[in-house]
Protein backbone atom coordinates (compact mmCIF):
# COMPACT_ATOMS: atom_id res chain seq x y z
CA UNK A 1 0.00 0.00 0.00
CA UNK A 2 1.01 3.59 -0.65
CA UNK A 3 2.16 5.70 2.33
CA UNK A 4 -0.37 8.22 1.20
CA UNK A 5 -3.18 5.81 1.21
CA UNK A 6 -2.05 4.46 4.55
CA UNK A 7 -2.46 7.87 6.02
CA UNK A 8 -5.51 8.49 4.49
CA UNK A 9 -7.44 5.59 5.70
CA UNK A 10 -5.17 5.58 9.05
CA UNK A 11 -7.07 9.46 9.31
CA UNK A 12 -10.23 8.18 8.50
CA UNK A 13 -10.38 4.95 11.09
CA UNK A 14 -9.59 7.63 13.81
CA UNK A 15 -12.55 9.91 12.65
CA UNK A 16 -14.83 7.10 12.67
CA UNK A 17 -14.02 6.28 16.28
CA UNK A 18 -14.00 10.15 17.58
CA UNK A 19 -17.61 10.25 15.82
CA UNK A 20 -18.85 6.96 17.90
CA UNK A 21 -17.56 8.22 20.57
CA UNK A 22 -18.87 12.12 20.32
CA UNK A 23 -21.91 11.47 19.42
CA UNK A 24 -23.59 9.77 22.26
CA UNK A 25 -23.09 6.26 20.82
CA UNK A 26 -24.93 7.09 18.02
CA UNK A 27 -23.97 4.65 15.43
CA UNK A 28 -24.62 5.63 11.68
CA UNK A 29 -24.76 2.92 8.93
CA UNK A 30 -24.73 2.40 5.28
CA UNK A 31 -26.31 -0.29 3.34
CA UNK A 32 -24.78 -1.73 0.81
CA UNK A 33 -27.07 -4.86 -1.39
CA UNK A 34 -30.72 -3.91 -0.62
CA UNK A 35 -32.96 -7.23 -1.83
CA UNK A 36 -34.45 -9.05 0.86
CA UNK A 37 -31.96 -10.50 3.07
CA UNK A 38 -30.33 -6.54 3.17
CA UNK A 39 -33.79 -5.03 4.04
CA UNK A 40 -34.05 -7.67 7.00
CA UNK A 41 -31.07 -7.86 8.46
CA UNK A 42 -30.63 -3.56 8.32
CA UNK A 43 -34.17 -3.64 10.24
CA UNK A 44 -32.89 -5.50 12.79
CA UNK A 45 -29.98 -3.79 13.12
CA UNK A 46 -31.54 -0.52 13.24
CA UNK A 47 -34.06 -1.91 16.54
CA UNK A 48 -30.62 -1.44 18.61
CA UNK A 49 -30.65 1.65 20.82
CA UNK A 50 -29.38 4.59 18.39
CA UNK A 51 -28.96 3.13 15.53
CA UNK A 52 -29.45 5.16 11.79
CA UNK A 53 -29.24 3.88 8.46
CA UNK A 54 -28.62 7.55 6.50
CA UNK A 55 -27.33 5.53 2.85
CA UNK A 56 -27.81 2.89 0.43
CA UNK A 57 -26.73 1.23 -2.68
CA UNK A 58 -27.28 -1.12 -5.01
CA UNK A 59 -26.53 -1.73 -8.82
CA UNK A 60 -30.25 -2.23 -9.17
CA UNK A 61 -31.11 1.43 -8.53
CA UNK A 62 -34.95 0.18 -7.62
CA UNK A 63 -33.67 -1.60 -4.66
CA UNK A 64 -31.53 0.81 -3.42
CA UNK A 65 -34.40 3.99 -4.05
CA UNK A 66 -37.20 1.07 -2.20
CA UNK A 67 -34.12 0.59 0.76
CA UNK A 68 -33.91 4.08 0.91
CA UNK A 69 -37.99 4.84 1.60
CA UNK A 70 -37.37 2.51 4.59
CA UNK A 71 -34.39 4.28 6.17
CA UNK A 72 -36.04 8.06 6.26
CA UNK A 73 -36.22 11.12 4.15
CA UNK A 74 -32.68 11.92 5.18
CA UNK A 75 -31.22 9.12 3.47
CA UNK A 76 -29.54 8.93 0.35
CA UNK A 77 -29.30 6.32 -2.35
CA UNK A 78 -26.22 5.03 -4.47
CA UNK A 79 -26.10 2.77 -7.54
CA UNK A 80 -22.32 2.77 -6.93
CA UNK A 81 -21.57 1.71 -3.96
CA UNK A 82 -17.82 3.70 -3.67
CA UNK A 83 -19.91 6.78 -3.57
CA UNK A 84 -21.83 5.50 -0.38
CA UNK A 85 -18.51 4.87 0.92
CA UNK A 86 -16.88 8.32 0.28
CA UNK A 87 -19.82 9.56 2.89
CA UNK A 88 -17.85 11.00 5.87
CA UNK A 89 -20.76 10.25 8.21
CA UNK A 90 -21.08 6.56 8.16
CA UNK A 91 -19.40 4.88 10.61
CA UNK A 92 -20.44 1.18 9.19
CA UNK A 93 -21.89 -0.87 6.37
CA UNK A 94 -23.62 -3.12 5.87
CA UNK A 95 -23.03 -5.79 2.98
CA UNK A 96 -25.42 -8.26 1.87
CA UNK A 97 -24.70 -8.62 -2.07
CA UNK A 98 -24.31 -11.45 -3.75
CA UNK A 99 -21.38 -13.46 -2.79
CA UNK A 100 -19.03 -12.47 -5.54
CA UNK A 101 -19.18 -9.06 -4.38
CA UNK A 102 -18.62 -9.32 -0.53
CA UNK A 103 -14.92 -8.95 -0.34
CA UNK A 104 -14.47 -5.86 -2.55
CA UNK A 105 -16.78 -3.50 -0.66
CA UNK A 106 -15.42 -5.01 2.31
CA UNK A 107 -11.84 -4.13 2.20
CA UNK A 108 -12.41 -0.46 0.40
CA UNK A 109 -15.20 -0.49 3.07
CA UNK A 110 -11.63 -0.25 5.76
CA UNK A 111 -9.81 1.28 3.98
CA UNK A 112 -12.34 4.09 4.33
CA UNK A 113 -12.12 3.95 8.32
CA UNK A 114 -16.20 1.89 8.37
CA UNK A 115 -16.51 -1.27 10.56
CA UNK A 116 -18.38 -4.13 8.37
CA UNK A 117 -21.19 -6.79 8.59
CA UNK A 118 -20.73 -9.24 5.64
CA UNK A 119 -23.02 -11.28 5.04
CA UNK A 120 -22.20 -15.15 4.20
CA UNK A 121 -20.21 -16.63 2.75
CA UNK A 122 -17.84 -14.66 3.73
CA UNK A 123 -15.95 -14.49 0.13
CA UNK A 124 -16.14 -15.92 -2.98
CA UNK A 125 -13.18 -17.64 -2.78
CA UNK A 126 -10.65 -18.18 -0.29
CA UNK A 127 -8.03 -15.98 -1.41
CA UNK A 128 -10.70 -12.91 -0.79
CA UNK A 129 -11.62 -14.46 2.07
CA UNK A 130 -7.78 -14.16 3.75
CA UNK A 131 -7.79 -10.13 1.87
CA UNK A 132 -10.46 -9.30 3.46
CA UNK A 133 -8.89 -10.51 7.09
CA UNK A 134 -5.67 -8.72 6.15
CA UNK A 135 -7.89 -5.08 5.29
CA UNK A 136 -9.38 -5.94 8.43
CA UNK A 137 -6.41 -6.03 10.91
CA UNK A 138 -4.27 -3.48 8.89
CA UNK A 139 -7.23 -0.70 9.51
CA UNK A 140 -7.90 -1.84 13.19
CA UNK A 141 -11.67 -2.36 11.63
CA UNK A 142 -14.30 -4.42 13.32
CA UNK A 143 -15.40 -7.11 10.35
CA UNK A 144 -18.18 -9.25 11.63
CA UNK A 145 -19.19 -12.04 9.35
CA UNK A 146 -23.02 -12.69 9.38
CA UNK A 147 -23.08 -15.95 10.59
CA UNK A 148 -25.77 -15.90 12.88
CA UNK A 149 -25.76 -19.06 14.36
CA UNK A 150 -22.88 -17.80 16.93
CA UNK A 151 -25.08 -15.26 18.70
CA UNK A 152 -27.86 -18.25 19.26
CA UNK A 153 -27.98 -19.28 23.01
CA UNK A 154 -28.12 -22.96 22.73
CA UNK A 155 -25.16 -23.93 20.82
CA UNK A 156 -22.86 -23.16 23.61
CA UNK A 157 -24.72 -25.46 25.77
CA UNK A 158 -24.21 -28.39 22.65
CA UNK A 159 -20.71 -27.58 23.14
CA UNK A 160 -20.50 -27.66 26.52
CA UNK A 161 -21.64 -31.26 26.64
CA UNK A 162 -19.27 -32.22 24.17
CA UNK A 163 -16.61 -30.59 24.96
CA UNK A 164 -16.86 -31.97 29.05
CA UNK A 165 -17.17 -36.00 27.65
CA UNK A 166 -20.49 -36.15 28.61
CA UNK A 167 -21.49 -37.92 25.07
CA UNK A 168 -18.12 -39.53 25.11
CA UNK A 169 -15.95 -39.63 22.37
CA UNK A 170 -17.39 -38.20 19.71
CA UNK A 171 -15.31 -39.28 16.28
CA UNK A 172 -18.42 -38.53 13.46
CA UNK A 173 -20.07 -35.50 12.47
CA UNK A 174 -22.77 -35.31 10.29
CA UNK A 175 -24.10 -32.02 8.57
CA UNK A 176 -27.06 -31.94 6.04
CA UNK A 177 -28.97 -29.32 3.82
CA UNK A 178 -32.05 -31.09 1.83
CA UNK A 179 -34.64 -29.26 -0.58
CA UNK A 180 -36.67 -30.74 -3.31
CA UNK A 181 -36.59 -28.68 -6.34
CA UNK A 182 -37.33 -31.32 -8.69
CA UNK A 183 -37.76 -31.17 -11.67
CA UNK A 184 -37.41 -27.68 -12.54
CA UNK A 185 -35.29 -26.06 -10.44
CA UNK A 186 -34.75 -22.08 -11.25
CA UNK A 187 -35.82 -22.77 -14.49
CA UNK A 188 -34.60 -21.28 -17.50
CA UNK A 189 -35.25 -18.31 -19.49
CA UNK A 190 -33.45 -16.75 -22.98
CA UNK A 191 -30.85 -14.02 -22.24
CA UNK A 192 -32.31 -10.66 -22.45
CA UNK A 193 -32.14 -6.88 -22.05
CA UNK A 194 -31.28 -5.71 -18.31
CA UNK A 195 -34.22 -4.42 -16.42
CA UNK A 196 -34.74 -0.62 -16.18
CA UNK A 197 -32.68 0.55 -13.32
CA UNK A 198 -30.11 -2.14 -13.57
CA UNK A 199 -26.44 -1.18 -13.98
CA UNK A 200 -25.52 -5.02 -15.58
CA UNK A 201 -21.68 -4.26 -15.78
CA UNK A 202 -21.32 -2.90 -12.00
CA UNK A 203 -23.42 -6.24 -11.18
CA UNK A 204 -20.73 -8.64 -12.77
CA UNK A 205 -18.33 -6.90 -11.14
CA UNK A 206 -15.01 -9.14 -11.21
CA UNK A 207 -17.19 -11.76 -12.66
CA UNK A 208 -16.38 -12.26 -16.24
CA UNK A 209 -19.12 -10.17 -18.49
CA UNK A 210 -21.52 -12.10 -19.63
CA UNK A 211 -25.13 -10.99 -21.08
CA UNK A 212 -27.74 -10.31 -18.90
CA UNK A 213 -29.76 -13.37 -17.91
CA UNK A 214 -32.59 -13.07 -15.43
CA UNK A 215 -31.43 -16.64 -13.90
CA UNK A 216 -28.42 -14.56 -12.61
CA UNK A 217 -30.20 -11.90 -11.15
CA UNK A 218 -31.75 -11.79 -7.76
CA UNK A 219 -32.20 -15.23 -5.99
CA UNK A 220 -31.15 -17.16 -8.51
CA UNK A 221 -27.26 -15.98 -8.52
CA UNK A 222 -26.76 -18.87 -6.00
CA UNK A 223 -26.57 -21.57 -8.89
CA UNK A 224 -23.76 -20.10 -10.75
CA UNK A 225 -19.85 -20.09 -10.47
CA UNK A 226 -19.07 -16.99 -11.30
CA UNK A 227 -21.29 -15.28 -7.96
CA UNK A 228 -21.41 -18.15 -5.87
CA UNK A 229 -21.27 -21.61 -4.45
CA UNK A 230 -24.31 -23.37 -3.93
CA UNK A 231 -25.86 -24.66 -1.23
CA UNK A 232 -22.87 -25.89 0.42
CA UNK A 233 -21.67 -22.09 0.91
CA UNK A 234 -25.56 -20.88 1.20
CA UNK A 235 -26.62 -23.18 3.92
CA UNK A 236 -23.70 -25.23 4.70
CA UNK A 237 -21.34 -22.33 6.26
CA UNK A 238 -23.76 -21.26 8.80
CA UNK A 239 -23.70 -24.98 10.07
CA UNK A 240 -19.82 -25.42 9.83
CA UNK A 241 -19.17 -22.34 11.64
CA UNK A 242 -21.20 -23.91 14.45
CA UNK A 243 -19.33 -27.66 13.83
CA UNK A 244 -16.21 -25.60 14.86
CA UNK A 245 -17.86 -23.52 17.69
CA UNK A 246 -18.71 -27.36 19.30
CA UNK A 247 -16.10 -29.10 18.53
CA UNK A 248 -13.08 -26.69 19.28
CA UNK A 249 -11.80 -27.11 16.14
CA UNK A 250 -11.74 -25.60 12.58
CA UNK A 251 -8.73 -27.10 10.51
CA UNK A 252 -9.79 -30.28 8.33
CA UNK A 253 -6.57 -32.32 6.93
CA UNK A 254 -8.00 -33.89 4.23
CA UNK A 255 -11.36 -33.40 2.33
CA UNK A 256 -12.89 -35.26 -1.07
CA UNK A 257 -16.40 -35.43 -2.52
CA UNK A 258 -19.03 -36.87 -4.48
CA UNK A 259 -21.83 -35.42 -6.39
CA UNK A 260 -23.31 -34.65 -9.87
CA UNK A 261 -26.22 -32.88 -11.46
CA UNK A 262 -28.47 -35.44 -11.96
CA UNK A 263 -32.33 -34.40 -11.91
CA UNK A 264 -32.27 -30.64 -12.04
CA UNK A 265 -33.49 -29.54 -15.64
CA UNK A 266 -32.39 -25.95 -15.22
CA UNK A 267 -30.10 -22.84 -15.93
CA UNK A 268 -27.92 -24.00 -12.85
CA UNK A 269 -24.73 -24.78 -12.97
CA UNK A 270 -24.32 -26.64 -9.04
CA UNK A 271 -24.98 -30.18 -8.41
CA UNK A 272 -27.73 -31.13 -7.55
CA UNK A 273 -26.60 -34.43 -4.86
CA UNK A 274 -23.04 -33.12 -3.37
CA UNK A 275 -21.23 -35.33 -0.16
CA UNK A 276 -18.24 -33.67 1.39
CA UNK A 277 -15.88 -35.91 3.42
CA UNK A 278 -13.88 -33.70 5.76
CA UNK A 279 -11.43 -35.29 8.00
CA UNK A 280 -10.15 -33.31 11.11
CA UNK A 281 -7.90 -34.10 13.77
CA UNK A 282 -9.93 -36.68 15.78
CA UNK A 283 -12.75 -36.80 13.63
CA UNK A 284 -14.63 -37.16 10.40
CA UNK A 285 -17.24 -34.46 9.25
CA UNK A 286 -19.79 -35.79 6.35
CA UNK A 287 -21.66 -32.94 4.71
CA UNK A 288 -24.84 -33.61 2.49
CA UNK A 289 -26.99 -31.06 -0.08
CA UNK A 290 -29.26 -32.82 -1.74
CA UNK A 291 -31.49 -30.31 -3.84
CA UNK A 292 -33.97 -33.07 -5.34
CA UNK A 293 -35.55 -34.38 -2.14
CA UNK A 294 -36.50 -32.57 1.36
CA UNK A 295 -36.81 -34.91 3.89
CA UNK A 296 -32.95 -35.06 5.22
CA UNK A 297 -32.81 -36.89 8.47
CA UNK A 298 -33.09 -38.11 11.87
CA UNK A 299 -36.13 -38.56 14.45
CA UNK A 300 -38.72 -36.35 15.37
CA UNK A 301 -39.81 -36.07 19.03
CA UNK A 302 -43.68 -34.89 19.58
CA UNK A 303 -43.55 -31.07 20.57
CA UNK A 304 -40.89 -30.07 19.23
CA UNK A 305 -40.01 -27.62 16.52
CA UNK A 306 -37.40 -28.11 13.65
CA UNK A 307 -35.73 -25.47 11.25
CA UNK A 308 -37.86 -25.43 7.71
CA UNK A 309 -39.49 -28.55 8.57
CA UNK A 310 -42.63 -29.09 6.39
CA UNK A 311 -44.04 -32.57 6.65
CA UNK A 312 -44.51 -34.62 9.67
CA UNK A 313 -41.25 -36.89 9.73
CA UNK A 314 -38.86 -34.78 7.02
CA UNK A 315 -35.74 -32.89 9.20
CA UNK A 316 -34.70 -31.20 6.02
CA UNK A 317 -30.95 -28.81 7.85
CA UNK A 318 -28.99 -30.33 10.83
CA UNK A 319 -26.40 -31.21 12.88
CA UNK A 320 -25.21 -34.89 14.25
CA UNK A 321 -23.07 -35.42 16.63
CA UNK A 322 -22.31 -39.04 17.55
CA UNK A 323 -20.93 -39.71 20.86
CA UNK A 324 -19.63 -43.45 22.50
CA UNK A 325 -22.67 -42.36 25.17
CA UNK A 326 -24.89 -41.13 22.64
CA UNK A 327 -26.00 -38.66 19.32
CA UNK A 328 -26.77 -34.88 19.79
CA UNK A 329 -28.91 -33.90 16.83
CA UNK A 330 -29.48 -29.92 16.29
CA UNK A 331 -30.82 -27.38 14.20
CA UNK A 332 -30.95 -23.61 14.62
CA UNK A 333 -33.71 -23.35 16.85
CA UNK A 334 -32.86 -26.37 19.17
CA UNK A 335 -30.93 -29.71 19.89
CA UNK A 336 -32.26 -33.09 20.96
CA UNK A 337 -30.08 -35.75 23.08
CA UNK A 338 -30.31 -39.27 22.05
CA UNK A 339 -28.36 -41.57 24.63
CA UNK A 340 -26.99 -44.83 23.39
CA UNK A 341 -29.68 -47.46 24.85
CA UNK A 342 -32.69 -45.14 25.86
CA UNK A 343 -35.24 -42.76 24.46
CA UNK A 344 -34.72 -39.37 24.47
CA UNK A 345 -33.29 -37.49 28.35
CA UNK A 346 -33.27 -34.56 27.25
CA UNK A 347 -34.03 -31.08 24.82
CA UNK A 348 -33.50 -27.83 24.41
CA UNK A 349 -36.72 -25.66 24.50
CA UNK A 350 -36.75 -24.12 21.13
CA UNK A 351 -35.26 -20.86 20.48
CA UNK A 352 -35.68 -18.86 17.32
CA UNK A 353 -33.59 -17.65 14.47
CA UNK A 354 -30.76 -15.54 16.00
CA UNK A 355 -30.31 -12.80 13.22
CA UNK A 356 -31.56 -10.04 15.57
CA UNK A 357 -29.33 -10.48 18.33
CA UNK A 358 -26.59 -10.55 15.82
CA UNK A 359 -27.14 -8.13 14.22
CA UNK A 360 -27.57 -6.17 17.67
CA UNK A 361 -24.10 -7.75 18.72
CA UNK A 362 -22.40 -5.93 15.56
CA UNK A 363 -23.36 -2.80 16.96
CA UNK A 364 -21.97 -3.39 20.15
CA UNK A 365 -18.60 -4.43 18.92
CA UNK A 366 -18.73 -0.97 16.59
CA UNK A 367 -19.01 0.87 19.85
CA UNK A 368 -16.60 -0.98 22.27
CA UNK A 369 -14.04 -1.86 19.88
CA UNK A 370 -13.73 -5.36 20.87
CA UNK A 371 -13.42 -8.76 18.20
CA UNK A 372 -16.74 -9.95 17.42
CA UNK A 373 -18.08 -13.42 18.28
CA UNK A 374 -18.31 -13.97 14.33
CA UNK A 375 -14.83 -12.31 13.69
CA UNK A 376 -13.77 -11.90 9.45
CA UNK A 377 -11.16 -14.73 10.79
CA UNK A 378 -13.87 -16.54 12.25
CA UNK A 379 -16.14 -16.49 9.23
CA UNK A 380 -13.50 -17.07 7.01
CA UNK A 381 -12.94 -20.37 8.58
CA UNK A 382 -16.10 -21.67 8.21
CA UNK A 383 -16.85 -20.64 4.69
CA UNK A 384 -13.53 -21.81 3.36
CA UNK A 385 -14.98 -25.52 4.17
CA UNK A 386 -17.54 -24.96 1.91
CA UNK A 387 -14.79 -24.03 -0.58
CA UNK A 388 -12.66 -26.74 -0.31
CA UNK A 389 -16.00 -29.01 -0.99
CA UNK A 390 -16.21 -27.50 -3.95
CA UNK A 391 -12.90 -27.55 -4.53
CA UNK A 392 -13.08 -31.29 -4.07
CA UNK A 393 -15.98 -32.05 -5.91
CA UNK A 394 -14.08 -29.99 -9.48
CA UNK A 395 -10.91 -31.69 -9.28
CA UNK A 396 -12.46 -35.63 -7.99
CA UNK A 397 -9.66 -35.77 -6.10
CA UNK A 398 -8.87 -36.56 -2.11
CA UNK A 399 -6.93 -33.26 -1.34
CA UNK A 400 -4.63 -32.81 1.63
CA UNK A 401 -4.95 -29.02 3.27
CA UNK A 402 -2.52 -27.16 4.98
CA UNK A 403 -4.41 -25.00 7.14
CA UNK A 404 -1.18 -22.85 8.36
CA UNK A 405 -0.66 -22.34 4.46
CA UNK A 406 -3.69 -21.70 3.64
CA UNK A 407 -3.19 -24.50 0.08
CA UNK A 408 -3.53 -27.97 -0.72
CA UNK A 409 -0.14 -30.25 -0.57
CA UNK A 410 0.97 -31.56 -4.02
CA UNK A 411 -2.35 -30.29 -6.10
CA UNK A 412 -1.63 -27.51 -8.13
CA UNK A 413 -5.00 -27.96 -9.83
CA UNK A 414 -6.37 -27.69 -6.97
CA UNK A 415 -4.87 -24.42 -5.41
CA UNK A 416 -5.71 -22.74 -8.64
CA UNK A 417 -8.74 -22.88 -7.87
CA UNK A 418 -8.14 -20.94 -4.75
CA UNK A 419 -8.64 -17.65 -6.41
CA UNK A 420 -10.10 -16.48 -9.65
CA UNK A 421 -9.17 -13.88 -12.13
CA UNK A 422 -10.82 -11.02 -11.58
CA UNK A 423 -12.03 -8.76 -14.30
CA UNK A 424 -10.11 -5.29 -14.59
CA UNK A 425 -10.84 -2.90 -12.59
CA UNK A 426 -12.09 -5.45 -10.23
CA UNK A 427 -9.07 -6.86 -9.82
CA UNK A 428 -8.08 -6.14 -6.08
CA UNK A 429 -7.32 -9.47 -5.22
Amino acid sequence: MERRTFLTTTTAAAASAQRIAGANDRVVVGLIGCGGRGRYVSRLMREAPNVEFAATADAYLPNAEAAKQWAGPTARAFQDFRKLLDLKELDAVLVATPDHWHCIPTILACQAGKDVYVEKPLAHNVREGRAMIEAARRHNRIVQAGTQQRSAIHFPEVARIIQSGQLGQVRFVRVWNYSNMFPDGIGREPDSAPPDGLDWDLYCGPAPKVPFNRKRFGGSFRWFWDYAGGTISDFGTHRFDTVHQIMGADKPVTVSASGGRYALQDAGEMPDMLQVTYEYPGFVMSYEACNISAHGLGGRTPGMKYYNARGEMDRPNGMAFYGTSGAIFADRIGYEIYPDRDRIVRKMENTTDATGLHAKHFIECVRSRKLSAADVEIGHRATLIAHLGNIAYKTGKKLHWDAVKEEFKDAPDANRLLRREARKPWDLV
